[in-house]
């Protein structure tokens, strides 16, 4: 398997022929009648966008087919757990606010093998090294709190808040910042006051939590699933 892989080297071997297994062999078996190379350039795309909002009309006029097509390919990674979408959440705010989901490839190993990242190094100097980080970071987070519901909100005067996790009746925030020590931005601000949040936990790939302000935090990934 890729992670245990004995070098970098086999680990992008075997990452290259899943993908190519996954797409040729794997998902004809399941039903599906894509073309396994639109599917691919599909997927390749896709992971250029990991992290952003979705825009059909931008991937169709790139492959060559209509908004439709794209939406289908989406739909078909997604329902066999290869990209995760993350809904928008949109209430009356009085402000105008984002109503596409965000797109992340769910393994991180396969987002790095779509952008032909092929060593811990060359992601270094990657410009998706915060998506990749953020990506990985919200599946950690999903699989250990389980909401109830999950969002993310965003308005187009350039407020965001990562995740909004609805758990137990209270209104969670999380930010994700690939920093050596966060801090408050007007963007959390923000979301702190118009979506009526409980708490903001600020999560980092650091070792140390500390406080930011009244109800927000800073905390190392592996301990957020403690403090909500």
């Amino acid at each position: 398997m890729s992670y245990v892989a004995r070098s970098e080297a086999q680990s992008v071997v075997w990452r290259r022929e899943f993908i190519r297994s996954f797409l040729e062999r794997d998902l004809p078996q399941m039903g599906s009648n894509v073309s396994s190379v639109s599917l691919r350039r599909f997927w390749n795309m896709l992971a250029h966008y990991h992290g952003q909002i979705w825009n059909a009309a931008e991937l169709a006029r790139s492959l060559g087919v209509n908004e439709s097509t794209t939406r289908r390919y989406l739909d078909l990674l997604a329902g066999v757990f290869m990209v995760r979408q993350v809904q928008p959440w949109f209430e009356n705010l009085g402000k105008r606010q984002i109503k596409s989901p965000k797109i992340y490839i769910r393994d991180s190993g396969l987002l790095h093998s779509l952008l032909g990242i092929g060593s811990a190094r060359e992601l270094e100097h990657h410009p998706k090294v915060g998506a990749s980080w953020e990506g990985y970071a919200i599946e950690e987070v999903l699989r250990s709190l389980r909401p109830d519901e999950t969002y993310f909100w965003a308005t187009h005067g350039g407020a965001e808040l990562d995740l909004l996790l609805f758990i137990k009746g209270r209104r969670i925030g999380v930010e994700f910042k690939r920093a050596d020590a966060p801090v408050v931005t007007a963007s959390m601000r923000t979301a702190m006051g118009s979506l009526g949040l409980h708490r903001l936990f600020v999560v980092y790939p650091g070792t140390k939590a500390y406080s930011l302000a009244k109800n927000m935090e800073v905390l190392p990934l592996q301990t957020l699933s403690r403090r909500v």
